[in-house]
């Protein structure tokens, strides 16, 4: 996937997002009355600009800027310049608290509705997606200690439904994140339905670094199948190789390929070399030579090739479900969806805070910019779906109280009503330097953690 993509889909990402976002307290301070002067997305030098007069004679700058990492709403203010007479009941520091709170409170706001109507999509679309079945635990893992077998089906975590294996994922962090027993509803191979008890103790979920059911033992089953192609990706190493749909691969470099995973490993292990494949094509052994390709993963440099698994039609009908709502159904389930990651957001930010989760789970623009390609890479339900767990972060953390977010405005006007009086210049001022240094220290951590990974 080029860097060109990723960067193309990010800009997207955030520009959706930062629009939405600066709309709400473009939306609501317009609504108050307020003059709006300026709406830019994105910071430094305008790429486009343009005016346009409001029906309430206003002439407004809209600004397409240069750094796409964020936008502003300039209104008119007297802290800001002169102000005519005439406009002094249209400046926003002459506003009523309720009036200042709602402006400030807006563009977060916008962004739990963004993700509510994200999700609402998402939901009717639908998603084809893996069962939750089990694989074998890793040995003395606390996944074995909970008596969990390969095959297990997983129905309940808690008293929560589960329809996915990413279902399972989100919800064992969202109920083990304070540690505790979790009780889960299985039905076994044998079609029994059982409860496992998960043993986390006192166990911080996120005080290490990495994929959390890696430390739990538990791995996804998946059947082992053939090593059948069922396509090729355009320009991909198996389609320069000739490799078709159909090919059978019996062995590598002289090795047996019994399964699709033994395939997989063995290609794994050599990035950008030159493999031997016999391939059995229309019941005839044929020899092709595949220069792999490589890509870089949280284990290091990989291989691949860019072929599709062949999956027998039974085989998809056990593994795989498709999952949609209606349209009132949808609405409500991403009503709940987005409460439920708003929540699990400001846990694991506590958590961070409390020193029980691990800095390194920070991510900066980089990974997110990965991730946004990756999506998109996948489809259009996928890249919604990232799309609307990007604006339920951005909701959260502009409401946390520190200056220069928007919380931290709400914070001052919290002070403001119990004492009758807003904050002094020199008090908000302070605020503004305390509140860059923390959003920059976040910064260099997310963009150390984002290099970390790449290196690695």
């Amino acid at each position: 996937m080029s860097v060109i993509h990723n960067i193309f889909f990010f800009i997207v990402a955030i520009g959706v997002l930062v629009t939405f976002h600066e709309y709400g307290h473009y939306w609501v301070a317009r609504k108050a009355g307020v003059k709006v002067l300026r709406f830019s997305i994105g910071f430094g030098r305008p790429l486009f600009s343009w005016r346009r007069k409001t029906v309430e004679g206003d002439d407004i700058e809209y600004v397409i800027a240069a750094i796409p990492l964020g936008g502003y709403v300039k209104m008119l203010d007297e802290r800001e310049g002169n102000v005519a007479e005439s406009d002094l009941p249209r400046a926003f520091n002459n506003q009523s608290i309720t009036k200042r709170i709602a402006i400030v409170a807006a563009g977060p706001v916008f962004n739990f509705i963004l993700a509510i109507f994200l999700y609402w999509i998402v939901f009717m679309l639908g998603t084809t997606v893996y069962k939750p079945f089990v694989g074998l635990p890793e040995v003395d893992s606390i996944a074995a200690q909970a008596g969990f077998e390969i095959q297990d089906e997983v129905l309940k975590v808690g008293n929560v439904t589960i329809n996915s294996w990413t279902d399972f994922r989100l919800e064992i962090l969202n109920q083990g994140l304070d540690g505790g027993d979790v009780k889960i509803l299985i039905r076994d191979i044998d079609a029994l339905e059982k409860t496992r008890v998960l043993p986390l103790g006192d166990i911080h979920l996120l005080e290490d670094e990495g994929d959390i059911f890696n430390r739990l033992g538990f791995k996804q089953w998946l059947p082992e199948l053939k090593a059948e192609i069922s396509g090729v990706v355009e320009q991909s190493a198996a389609e320069n190789a000739g490799i078709k749909q159909g090919d059978v691969v019996v062995q590598i470099d002289g090795i047996e390929v019994k399964n699709w995973r033994s395939m997989v490993e063995l290609i794994r292990e050599k990035p950008n070399k030159a493999m031997e494949f016999v391939v059995l094509r229309d019941g005839v052994e044929k020899n092709i030579t595949v220069i792999t390709q490589s890509r870089k993963t949280d284990e290091g440099e990989q291989g691949y090739i860019g072929a599709f698994k062949h999956t027998p039609e039974e085989i998809k009908q056990l593994l795989f479900t498709h999952i949609e709502y209606s349209a009132t159904e949808a609405a409500g389930k991403a009503v709940v969806k987005t409460w439920d990651m708003s929540s699990l957001t400001l846990r694991v930010l506590w958590k961070m805070v409390a020193g029980e989760a691990n800095l390194a789970n920070i991510s900066g623009p980089i990974t997110i910019a990965t991730y946004a390609g990756i999506t998109a890479s996948i489809g259009l339900v996928s890249f919604l779906s990232f799309l609307a767990v990007i604006s339920v972060s951005l909701g959260v953390l502009n409401l946390l109280p520190v200056p220069m977010l928007d919380g931290g405005h709400l914070f001052y006007y919290f002070i403001e009503i119990i004492k009758g009086s807003p904050v002094s210049e020199v008090f908000e001022l302070r605020g503004q330097q305390v509140g860059i240094a923390i959003l920059a220290l976040l910064m260099s951590i997310a963009i150390f953690n984002d290099i970390q990974r790449l290196v690695q």
